[in-house]
Protein backbone atom coordinates (compact mmCIF):
# COMPACT_ATOMS: atom_id res chain seq x y z
CA UNK A 1 0.00 0.00 0.00
CA UNK A 2 2.90 2.37 0.70
CA UNK A 3 4.19 1.74 -2.82
CA UNK A 4 0.72 2.47 -4.19
CA UNK A 5 0.63 5.84 -2.43
CA UNK A 6 4.12 6.63 -3.70
CA UNK A 7 3.10 5.83 -7.28
CA UNK A 8 -0.05 7.92 -6.83
CA UNK A 9 2.02 10.86 -5.60
CA UNK A 10 4.30 10.61 -8.63
CA UNK A 11 1.32 10.25 -10.97
CA UNK A 12 -0.43 13.32 -9.52
CA UNK A 13 2.84 15.24 -9.63
CA UNK A 14 3.38 14.31 -13.27
CA UNK A 15 -0.18 15.23 -14.24
CA UNK A 16 0.18 18.56 -12.45
CA UNK A 17 3.31 19.38 -14.42
CA UNK A 18 1.94 18.26 -17.77
CA UNK A 19 1.26 21.25 -19.99
CA UNK A 20 2.26 23.72 -17.26
CA UNK A 21 5.56 25.21 -18.38
CA UNK A 22 5.89 27.53 -15.41
CA UNK A 23 5.36 24.66 -12.99
CA UNK A 24 8.03 22.61 -14.72
CA UNK A 25 10.42 25.56 -14.55
CA UNK A 26 9.69 26.09 -10.86
CA UNK A 27 10.16 22.41 -10.15
CA UNK A 28 13.50 22.32 -11.95
CA UNK A 29 14.64 25.57 -10.29
CA UNK A 30 13.58 24.23 -6.90
CA UNK A 31 15.47 21.00 -7.52
CA UNK A 32 18.62 22.88 -8.57
CA UNK A 33 18.46 25.22 -5.57
CA UNK A 34 17.76 22.30 -3.26
CA UNK A 35 20.71 20.31 -4.57
CA UNK A 36 22.96 23.38 -4.30
CA UNK A 37 22.08 23.77 -0.61
CA UNK A 38 22.38 20.01 -0.20
CA UNK A 39 25.92 20.16 -1.57
CA UNK A 40 26.86 22.92 0.84
CA UNK A 41 25.32 20.98 3.72
CA UNK A 42 27.14 17.83 2.67
CA UNK A 43 30.48 19.63 2.80
CA UNK A 44 29.72 21.17 6.17
CA UNK A 45 28.65 17.84 7.66
CA UNK A 46 31.82 16.15 6.40
CA UNK A 47 33.70 18.38 8.86
CA UNK A 48 32.58 15.89 11.49
CA UNK A 49 35.26 13.56 10.14
CA UNK A 50 38.24 15.87 10.74
CA UNK A 51 40.45 13.74 12.98
CA UNK A 52 42.61 16.65 14.15
CA UNK A 53 39.49 18.18 15.74
CA UNK A 54 37.70 15.28 17.47
CA UNK A 55 35.20 17.62 19.15
CA UNK A 56 33.66 18.25 15.72
CA UNK A 57 32.38 14.65 15.78
CA UNK A 58 29.98 15.85 18.49
CA UNK A 59 29.40 19.49 17.59
CA UNK A 60 28.57 19.05 13.89
CA UNK A 61 26.06 16.16 14.19
CA UNK A 62 24.35 17.56 17.29
CA UNK A 63 23.99 21.22 16.34
CA UNK A 64 23.72 20.67 12.59
CA UNK A 65 21.16 17.90 12.94
CA UNK A 66 19.25 19.89 15.54
CA UNK A 67 18.95 22.87 13.20
CA UNK A 68 17.66 20.60 10.42
CA UNK A 69 14.96 19.12 12.66
CA UNK A 70 14.02 22.58 13.92
CA UNK A 71 13.82 23.85 10.36
CA UNK A 72 11.46 21.04 9.38
CA UNK A 73 9.30 21.98 12.37
CA UNK A 74 9.06 25.73 11.92
CA UNK A 75 9.76 26.65 8.27
CA UNK A 76 6.54 25.05 6.89
CA UNK A 77 4.55 26.98 9.48
CA UNK A 78 6.08 30.40 8.98
CA UNK A 79 7.32 30.48 5.38
CA UNK A 80 7.01 27.79 2.73
CA UNK A 81 4.01 25.65 3.73
CA UNK A 82 3.86 21.89 3.37
CA UNK A 83 3.45 19.88 0.17
CA UNK A 84 0.04 18.23 0.21
CA UNK A 85 -0.23 16.85 -3.30
CA UNK A 86 -2.21 13.95 -1.81
CA UNK A 87 -4.99 15.66 0.12
CA UNK A 88 -6.15 13.48 3.08
CA UNK A 89 -9.75 14.51 2.40
CA UNK A 90 -9.64 12.62 -0.92
CA UNK A 91 -9.41 9.33 0.99
CA UNK A 92 -12.30 9.95 3.38
CA UNK A 93 -14.85 7.89 1.38
CA UNK A 94 -12.50 5.05 0.48
CA UNK A 95 -12.54 1.77 2.49
CA UNK A 96 -9.09 2.42 3.95
CA UNK A 97 -8.20 2.21 7.60
CA UNK A 98 -6.57 5.17 9.30
CA UNK A 99 -3.21 3.34 9.77
CA UNK A 100 -3.17 2.53 6.05
CA UNK A 101 -3.81 6.15 5.09
CA UNK A 102 -1.23 7.32 7.63
CA UNK A 103 1.51 5.05 6.30
CA UNK A 104 0.62 5.93 2.71
CA UNK A 105 0.65 9.69 3.29
CA UNK A 106 3.86 9.38 5.28
CA UNK A 107 5.49 7.53 2.38
CA UNK A 108 4.23 10.13 -0.10
CA UNK A 109 5.62 12.93 2.09
CA UNK A 110 9.09 11.45 1.68
CA UNK A 111 8.92 12.11 -2.06
CA UNK A 112 9.95 15.66 -2.78
CA UNK A 113 12.79 18.14 -3.06
CA UNK A 114 13.02 18.94 0.70
CA UNK A 115 13.41 15.27 1.62
CA UNK A 116 16.03 14.66 -1.07
CA UNK A 117 17.92 17.80 -0.03
CA UNK A 118 17.94 16.76 3.61
CA UNK A 119 19.11 13.25 2.83
CA UNK A 120 21.92 14.41 0.55
CA UNK A 121 23.11 17.06 3.02
CA UNK A 122 23.16 14.73 6.03
CA UNK A 123 25.00 12.09 3.97
CA UNK A 124 28.10 14.08 4.85
CA UNK A 125 27.79 12.57 8.34
CA UNK A 126 28.20 9.11 6.78
CA UNK A 127 31.57 10.21 5.43
CA UNK A 128 32.51 11.69 8.80
CA UNK A 129 31.51 8.59 10.76
CA UNK A 130 33.34 6.39 8.27
CA UNK A 131 36.56 8.32 8.78
CA UNK A 132 36.32 7.76 12.53
CA UNK A 133 35.09 4.16 12.63
CA UNK A 134 35.35 2.63 9.20
CA UNK A 135 32.65 0.75 7.31
CA UNK A 136 30.55 -0.37 10.36
CA UNK A 137 30.23 3.20 11.62
CA UNK A 138 29.45 4.51 8.12
CA UNK A 139 26.76 1.86 7.56
CA UNK A 140 25.21 2.63 10.94
CA UNK A 141 25.22 6.35 10.24
CA UNK A 142 23.60 5.73 6.84
CA UNK A 143 20.69 4.07 8.64
CA UNK A 144 20.72 6.88 11.21
CA UNK A 145 20.31 9.69 8.68
CA UNK A 146 17.34 7.83 7.15
CA UNK A 147 15.82 7.68 10.62
CA UNK A 148 16.59 11.39 10.97
CA UNK A 149 14.72 12.10 7.75
CA UNK A 150 11.74 10.06 8.98
CA UNK A 151 11.82 12.07 12.19
CA UNK A 152 11.91 15.38 10.31
CA UNK A 153 9.00 14.50 8.04
CA UNK A 154 6.92 13.08 10.90
CA UNK A 155 7.55 16.19 13.00
CA UNK A 156 6.64 18.52 10.13
CA UNK A 157 3.43 16.68 9.28
CA UNK A 158 2.34 16.31 12.90
CA UNK A 159 2.94 19.99 13.61
CA UNK A 160 1.20 21.37 10.52
CA UNK A 161 -1.72 18.95 10.87
CA UNK A 162 -2.19 19.85 14.53
CA UNK A 163 -2.11 23.59 13.89
CA UNK A 164 -4.42 23.29 10.90
CA UNK A 165 -6.98 21.49 13.07
CA UNK A 166 -6.67 24.10 15.81
CA UNK A 167 -6.95 27.02 13.39
CA UNK A 168 -10.11 25.53 11.88
CA UNK A 169 -11.78 25.11 15.27
CA UNK A 170 -13.52 28.17 16.66
CA UNK A 171 -13.01 27.09 20.25
CA UNK A 172 -9.25 26.78 19.95
CA UNK A 173 -8.26 29.09 17.11
CA UNK A 174 -7.25 31.93 19.45
CA UNK A 175 -5.01 29.57 21.43
CA UNK A 176 -3.57 28.23 18.20
CA UNK A 177 -2.97 31.77 16.97
CA UNK A 178 -0.96 32.60 20.10
CA UNK A 179 1.01 29.34 19.86
CA UNK A 180 1.77 29.89 16.18
CA UNK A 181 2.84 33.44 16.93
CA UNK A 182 5.22 32.18 19.61
CA UNK A 183 6.71 29.62 17.21
CA UNK A 184 7.17 32.29 14.57
CA UNK A 185 8.79 34.54 17.15
CA UNK A 186 11.29 31.80 18.03
CA UNK A 187 13.13 31.85 14.72
CA UNK A 188 15.09 35.07 14.98
CA UNK A 189 15.78 35.19 18.73
CA UNK A 190 16.74 31.52 18.78
CA UNK A 191 19.47 31.98 16.18
CA UNK A 192 20.81 35.06 17.94
CA UNK A 193 20.70 33.30 21.32
CA UNK A 194 22.69 30.39 19.92
CA UNK A 195 25.40 32.67 18.48
CA UNK A 196 25.52 34.70 21.68
CA UNK A 197 25.86 31.53 23.74
CA UNK A 198 28.65 30.36 21.45
CA UNK A 199 30.48 33.65 22.05
CA UNK A 200 30.04 33.33 25.79
CA UNK A 201 30.92 29.66 26.16
CA UNK A 202 34.24 28.02 25.51
CA UNK A 203 34.79 24.93 23.44
CA UNK A 204 34.35 22.62 26.42
CA UNK A 205 30.97 24.09 27.25
CA UNK A 206 29.85 23.83 23.64
CA UNK A 207 30.82 20.17 23.59
CA UNK A 208 28.86 19.51 26.78
CA UNK A 209 25.85 21.35 25.32
CA UNK A 210 26.16 19.25 22.15
CA UNK A 211 26.31 16.06 24.18
CA UNK A 212 23.17 17.11 26.04
CA UNK A 213 21.43 17.97 22.75
CA UNK A 214 22.46 14.55 21.47
CA UNK A 215 20.17 12.95 24.03
CA UNK A 216 17.15 14.80 22.70
CA UNK A 217 15.21 14.02 19.50
CA UNK A 218 16.93 16.98 17.81
CA UNK A 219 20.40 15.48 17.86
CA UNK A 220 19.98 11.83 18.79
CA UNK A 221 19.62 10.28 15.31
CA UNK A 222 22.71 11.98 13.93
CA UNK A 223 25.13 10.81 16.64
CA UNK A 224 24.37 7.09 16.43
CA UNK A 225 27.10 6.30 13.89
CA UNK A 226 29.70 8.27 15.85
CA UNK A 227 28.83 6.31 18.99
CA UNK A 228 29.51 3.11 17.07
CA UNK A 229 32.80 4.55 15.83
CA UNK A 230 33.85 5.29 19.41
CA UNK A 231 32.70 1.91 20.71
CA UNK A 232 29.80 3.37 22.74
CA UNK A 233 27.27 0.73 21.70
CA UNK A 234 24.98 1.26 24.68
CA UNK A 235 24.78 5.00 23.88
CA UNK A 236 24.02 4.17 20.25
CA UNK A 237 21.16 1.89 21.29
CA UNK A 238 19.86 4.58 23.63
CA UNK A 239 19.83 7.22 20.90
CA UNK A 240 18.20 4.75 18.53
CA UNK A 241 15.43 4.17 21.10
CA UNK A 242 14.93 7.93 21.52
CA UNK A 243 14.66 8.41 17.76
CA UNK A 244 12.31 5.49 17.15
CA UNK A 245 10.14 6.42 20.12
CA UNK A 246 9.86 10.03 18.97
CA UNK A 247 8.87 8.96 15.45
CA UNK A 248 6.20 6.66 16.91
CA UNK A 249 4.80 9.43 19.13
CA UNK A 250 4.75 11.92 16.25
CA UNK A 251 2.96 9.47 13.97
CA UNK A 252 0.44 8.78 16.74
CA UNK A 253 -0.07 12.54 17.13
CA UNK A 254 -0.49 12.96 13.39
CA UNK A 255 -2.99 10.11 13.32
CA UNK A 256 -5.05 11.84 16.01
CA UNK A 257 -5.52 14.90 13.79
CA UNK A 258 -5.64 13.05 10.47
CA UNK A 259 -9.30 12.09 10.77
CA UNK A 260 -10.44 15.70 11.11
CA UNK A 261 -8.24 16.59 8.12
CA UNK A 262 -9.87 13.81 6.08
CA UNK A 263 -13.36 14.94 7.00
CA UNK A 264 -12.58 18.66 6.97
CA UNK A 265 -14.42 19.20 10.23
CA UNK A 266 -13.79 21.63 13.04
CA UNK A 267 -14.97 21.86 16.57
CA UNK A 268 -18.18 23.71 16.96
CA UNK A 269 -18.09 27.15 18.46
CA UNK A 270 -20.42 28.72 20.93
CA UNK A 271 -24.10 28.57 20.16
CA UNK A 272 -25.13 31.52 18.04
CA UNK A 273 -27.03 34.32 19.66
CA UNK A 274 -30.58 33.94 18.36
CA UNK A 275 -32.02 36.97 20.11
CA UNK A 276 -34.04 39.23 17.89
CA UNK A 277 -32.33 42.22 16.47
CA UNK A 278 -33.69 45.15 14.56
CA UNK A 279 -30.55 45.45 12.46
CA UNK A 280 -30.68 44.09 8.94
CA UNK A 281 -28.08 41.56 7.73
CA UNK A 282 -26.54 44.30 5.60
CA UNK A 283 -26.20 46.59 8.60
CA UNK A 284 -24.71 43.79 10.68
CA UNK A 285 -22.12 43.12 7.99
CA UNK A 286 -21.16 46.70 7.21
CA UNK A 287 -21.42 48.24 10.65
CA UNK A 288 -20.34 51.86 10.26
CA UNK A 289 -18.90 51.35 6.81
CA UNK A 290 -20.73 53.02 3.91
CA UNK A 291 -23.40 50.94 2.20
CA UNK A 292 -21.56 50.83 -1.07
CA UNK A 293 -19.75 48.20 -3.08
CA UNK A 294 -16.45 49.37 -1.62
CA UNK A 295 -17.81 49.19 1.92
CA UNK A 296 -19.12 45.68 1.38
CA UNK A 297 -15.77 44.52 -0.03
CA UNK A 298 -13.83 46.02 2.87
CA UNK A 299 -16.18 44.41 5.39
CA UNK A 300 -15.86 41.06 3.62
CA UNK A 301 -12.07 41.19 3.54
CA UNK A 302 -11.77 42.27 7.18
CA UNK A 303 -13.80 39.25 8.25
CA UNK A 304 -12.01 36.86 5.94
CA UNK A 305 -8.56 37.85 7.15
CA UNK A 306 -9.37 36.62 10.62
CA UNK A 307 -11.99 33.92 10.04
CA UNK A 308 -10.30 32.09 7.17
CA UNK A 309 -7.69 29.73 8.62
CA UNK A 310 -5.26 30.12 5.73
CA UNK A 311 -5.32 33.90 5.81
CA UNK A 312 -5.20 33.97 9.60
CA UNK A 313 -2.09 31.78 9.67
CA UNK A 314 -0.37 34.07 7.15
CA UNK A 315 -1.46 37.19 9.00
CA UNK A 316 -0.22 35.95 12.38
CA UNK A 317 3.12 34.82 11.02
CA UNK A 318 3.88 38.06 9.16
CA UNK A 319 2.66 40.17 12.05
CA UNK A 320 4.77 38.46 14.67
CA UNK A 321 7.89 38.36 12.53
CA UNK A 322 7.43 42.05 11.84
CA UNK A 323 7.47 42.82 15.54
CA UNK A 324 10.30 40.40 16.35
CA UNK A 325 12.80 41.69 13.75
CA UNK A 326 13.68 45.01 15.45
CA UNK A 327 13.95 43.34 18.85
CA UNK A 328 16.16 40.55 17.54
CA UNK A 329 18.78 43.04 16.46
CA UNK A 330 19.42 43.95 20.09
CA UNK A 331 19.05 40.50 21.62
CA UNK A 332 22.63 39.51 20.96
CA UNK A 333 23.92 42.46 22.98
CA UNK A 334 21.67 41.49 25.89
CA UNK A 335 22.82 37.86 25.95
CA UNK A 336 26.56 38.31 25.54
CA UNK A 337 28.82 38.83 28.56
CA UNK A 338 30.20 42.23 29.51
CA UNK A 339 33.71 41.57 28.23
CA UNK A 340 32.50 40.85 24.70
CA UNK A 341 29.27 42.84 24.70
CA UNK A 342 28.73 44.98 21.66
CA UNK A 343 27.11 48.43 21.89
CA UNK A 344 23.40 48.76 21.16
CA UNK A 345 22.51 48.81 17.48
CA UNK A 346 22.95 52.25 15.91
CA UNK A 347 20.03 54.21 14.56
CA UNK A 348 20.89 53.32 10.97
CA UNK A 349 20.88 49.58 11.68
CA UNK A 350 17.51 49.72 13.40
CA UNK A 351 16.14 51.89 10.60
CA UNK A 352 17.25 49.22 8.14
CA UNK A 353 15.47 46.61 10.24
CA UNK A 354 12.31 48.71 10.15
CA UNK A 355 12.57 49.05 6.38
CA UNK A 356 12.67 45.25 6.21
CA UNK A 357 9.64 45.12 8.50
CA UNK A 358 7.69 47.43 6.21
CA UNK A 359 8.44 45.41 3.09
CA UNK A 360 7.81 42.10 4.85
CA UNK A 361 4.45 43.26 6.19
CA UNK A 362 2.95 43.47 2.69
CA UNK A 363 4.10 40.05 1.49
CA UNK A 364 0.84 38.29 2.39
CA UNK A 365 -0.89 40.10 -0.49
CA UNK A 366 1.47 38.60 -3.08
CA UNK A 367 -1.10 35.87 -3.79
CA UNK A 368 -4.24 37.42 -2.38
CA UNK A 369 -6.48 36.05 -5.14
CA UNK A 370 -5.19 32.56 -4.46
CA UNK A 371 -6.92 32.69 -1.06
CA UNK A 372 -10.26 33.16 -2.86
CA UNK A 373 -9.80 30.48 -5.49
CA UNK A 374 -12.91 29.94 -7.57
CA UNK A 375 -14.89 32.29 -5.29
CA UNK A 376 -13.25 35.16 -7.18
CA UNK A 377 -15.62 34.35 -10.05
CA UNK A 378 -18.42 36.08 -8.12
CA UNK A 379 -16.51 39.35 -8.35
CA UNK A 380 -16.16 38.98 -12.10
CA UNK A 381 -19.87 38.26 -12.48
CA UNK A 382 -20.73 41.27 -10.33
CA UNK A 383 -18.47 43.46 -12.47
CA UNK A 384 -16.28 44.76 -9.65
CA UNK A 385 -13.78 47.28 -10.99
CA UNK A 386 -10.12 46.53 -10.50
CA UNK A 387 -9.45 49.73 -8.57
CA UNK A 388 -12.34 49.07 -6.21
CA UNK A 389 -11.22 45.50 -5.69
CA UNK A 390 -7.61 46.32 -4.91
CA UNK A 391 -8.40 49.35 -2.75
CA UNK A 392 -10.80 47.34 -0.59
CA UNK A 393 -8.29 44.52 -0.15
CA UNK A 394 -5.47 46.90 0.75
CA UNK A 395 -7.62 48.77 3.29
CA UNK A 396 -8.90 45.60 4.96
CA UNK A 397 -5.41 44.11 5.25
CA UNK A 398 -4.01 47.37 6.62
CA UNK A 399 -6.62 47.33 9.39
CA UNK A 400 -4.61 44.49 10.96
CA UNK A 401 -1.10 45.42 9.84
CA UNK A 402 -0.89 49.14 10.62
CA UNK A 403 -1.27 48.70 14.42
CA UNK A 404 1.50 46.09 14.29
CA UNK A 405 3.76 48.49 12.42
CA UNK A 406 3.14 51.17 15.04
CA UNK A 407 4.11 48.72 17.79
CA UNK A 408 7.22 47.68 15.86
CA UNK A 409 8.19 51.32 15.41
CA UNK A 410 7.81 51.99 19.13
CA UNK A 411 9.99 48.98 19.96
CA UNK A 412 12.66 50.12 17.49
CA UNK A 413 12.57 53.69 18.80
CA UNK A 414 13.06 52.51 22.38
CA UNK A 415 15.97 50.30 21.35
CA UNK A 416 17.51 53.19 19.40
CA UNK A 417 17.68 55.31 22.52
CA UNK A 418 14.45 57.19 23.04
CA UNK A 419 11.01 58.26 21.75
CA UNK A 420 12.58 61.06 19.70
CA UNK A 421 13.40 58.41 17.09
CA UNK A 422 9.74 57.33 16.75
CA UNK A 423 8.74 59.77 13.94
CA UNK A 424 11.66 58.64 11.79
CA UNK A 425 11.02 54.95 12.45
CA UNK A 426 7.31 55.23 11.77
CA UNK A 427 7.76 57.35 8.66
CA UNK A 428 10.31 54.96 7.20
CA UNK A 429 8.25 51.85 7.83
CA UNK A 430 5.06 53.43 6.43
CA UNK A 431 6.87 54.49 3.28
CA UNK A 432 8.25 51.02 2.63
CA UNK A 433 4.92 49.40 3.57
CA UNK A 434 3.13 51.59 1.03
CA UNK A 435 5.69 50.71 -1.63
CA UNK A 436 5.35 47.05 -0.62
CA UNK A 437 1.59 47.19 -1.06
CA UNK A 438 1.99 48.60 -4.56
CA UNK A 439 4.53 45.94 -5.53
CA UNK A 440 2.53 43.07 -4.05
CA UNK A 441 -0.70 44.23 -5.69
CA UNK A 442 1.09 43.95 -9.04
CA UNK A 443 2.56 40.55 -8.14
CA UNK A 444 -0.86 39.23 -7.13
CA UNK A 445 -2.24 40.04 -10.59
CA UNK A 446 0.62 38.91 -12.83
CA UNK A 447 1.86 35.91 -10.80
CA UNK A 448 -1.19 34.45 -9.11
CA UNK A 449 -1.21 30.70 -8.45
CA UNK A 450 -3.73 28.21 -7.14
CA UNK A 451 -3.75 26.87 -3.60
CA UNK A 452 -4.87 23.30 -2.95
CA UNK A 453 -8.48 22.67 -1.99
CA UNK A 454 -7.80 21.41 1.50
CA UNK A 455 -8.64 22.33 5.05
CA UNK A 456 -4.94 22.53 5.91
CA UNK A 457 -4.00 26.24 5.85
CA UNK A 458 -0.30 25.39 5.42
CA UNK A 459 -0.76 23.15 2.38
CA UNK A 460 0.72 24.05 -1.00
CA UNK A 461 0.90 22.20 -4.28
CA UNK A 462 4.14 20.62 -5.40
CA UNK A 463 6.37 23.42 -6.65
CA UNK A 464 4.15 26.10 -5.16
CA UNK A 465 6.29 26.23 -2.03
CA UNK A 466 9.19 27.49 -4.13
CA UNK A 467 6.85 29.86 -5.98
CA UNK A 468 5.65 31.23 -2.66
CA UNK A 469 9.20 31.74 -1.41
CA UNK A 470 10.47 33.31 -4.64
CA UNK A 471 7.48 35.64 -4.91
CA UNK A 472 7.89 36.69 -1.30
CA UNK A 473 11.60 37.40 -1.74
CA UNK A 474 11.01 39.23 -5.01
CA UNK A 475 8.23 41.32 -3.52
CA UNK A 476 10.35 42.12 -0.46
CA UNK A 477 13.30 43.29 -2.58
CA UNK A 478 10.95 45.10 -4.96
CA UNK A 479 9.42 47.05 -2.08
CA UNK A 480 12.86 48.12 -0.84
CA UNK A 481 13.82 49.16 -4.36
CA UNK A 482 10.59 51.13 -4.81
CA UNK A 483 11.25 52.93 -1.52
CA UNK A 484 14.91 53.59 -2.34
CA UNK A 485 14.54 57.41 -2.05
CA UNK A 486 13.22 57.04 1.49
CA UNK A 487 15.99 54.58 2.35
CA UNK A 488 18.61 57.10 1.15
CA UNK A 489 16.86 59.93 2.98
CA UNK A 490 16.82 57.89 6.19
CA UNK A 491 20.57 57.36 5.95
CA UNK A 492 21.27 61.04 5.22
CA UNK A 493 19.03 62.74 7.77
CA UNK A 494 20.14 62.77 11.37
CA UNK A 495 19.16 64.39 14.63
CA UNK A 496 16.07 66.61 14.64
CA UNK A 497 15.92 66.48 10.85
CA UNK A 498 15.07 62.78 10.97
CA UNK A 499 11.58 63.72 12.19
CA UNK A 500 10.87 64.88 8.63
CA UNK A 501 10.70 61.23 7.66
CA UNK A 502 7.23 60.92 9.20
CA UNK A 503 5.34 63.32 6.89
CA UNK A 504 7.54 62.42 3.94
CA UNK A 505 7.05 58.70 4.58
CA UNK A 506 3.28 59.03 4.92
CA UNK A 507 3.00 60.99 1.68
CA UNK A 508 5.41 58.68 -0.16
CA UNK A 509 3.72 55.50 1.06
CA UNK A 510 0.24 56.84 0.37
CA UNK A 511 1.25 57.98 -3.10
CA UNK A 512 2.78 54.57 -3.84
CA UNK A 513 -0.44 52.83 -2.79
CA UNK A 514 -2.58 55.19 -4.89
CA UNK A 515 -0.34 54.72 -7.92
CA UNK A 516 -0.32 50.95 -7.45
CA UNK A 517 -4.11 50.75 -7.15
CA UNK A 518 -4.57 52.95 -10.22
CA UNK A 519 -2.12 51.18 -12.51
CA UNK A 520 -2.64 47.62 -11.30
CA UNK A 521 -6.41 48.16 -11.15
CA UNK A 522 -6.49 48.77 -14.88
CA UNK A 523 -4.29 45.73 -15.40
CA UNK A 524 -6.69 43.63 -13.30
CA UNK A 525 -9.63 44.76 -15.44
CA UNK A 526 -7.85 43.31 -18.47
CA UNK A 527 -6.46 40.18 -16.81
CA UNK A 528 -9.32 39.21 -14.49
CA UNK A 529 -10.22 36.03 -16.45
CA UNK A 530 -6.56 34.98 -16.51
CA UNK A 531 -6.29 35.59 -12.77
CA UNK A 532 -9.37 33.44 -12.17
CA UNK A 533 -7.93 30.65 -14.33
CA UNK A 534 -4.60 30.87 -12.50
CA UNK A 535 -6.14 30.55 -9.01
CA UNK A 536 -8.53 27.75 -9.97
CA UNK A 537 -7.16 24.44 -8.65
CA UNK A 538 -6.68 21.70 -11.23
CA UNK A 539 -8.70 18.62 -10.38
Amino acid sequence: MAVTFARLKLRVLGNGLRGQTWRIVLFVVGLVIGLWFAGIGFLLFTLSGVRSQPELAVLVPAFGGGMIVLGWLLVPLVWSGVDETLDPARFALLPLSRPTVLVGLFTAALIGVPAVTTLVATAGLVVGAGRHGGLPAAATEAVAIVLGLLLCVAASRAMTSAFSSLLRARRTRDTAAVALAMLAALLGPLQIAVFAAAQRAGLDRLVRAAELLGWTPFGAPYLIGFDVAAGRYAAALGRLAITAGTIAVLLWWWARTLESAMLGVAAAGAAPDRRRTTRSPVAQLLGRLPRTRSGALVAREVRYWWRDARRRASLITVGVLSVVIPFSGNLGALLTPDEVRTPPPPFGLLMGAMMTVGSLAAVSLANQFGFDGTAYAAHLIAGVKGRTELAARAIAYSVYILPLLVVASIVAAVLAGGPEHLPAMLGGVLAVYGAGLAVNLAVSVVAAYALPETSNPFAVNTGAGLAKSLLAMGALLGALAAAAPIVVLALVLDGVWSALLLPVGVVYGGGAVWLGITVVGELLDRRAPEVLAAVTPRR
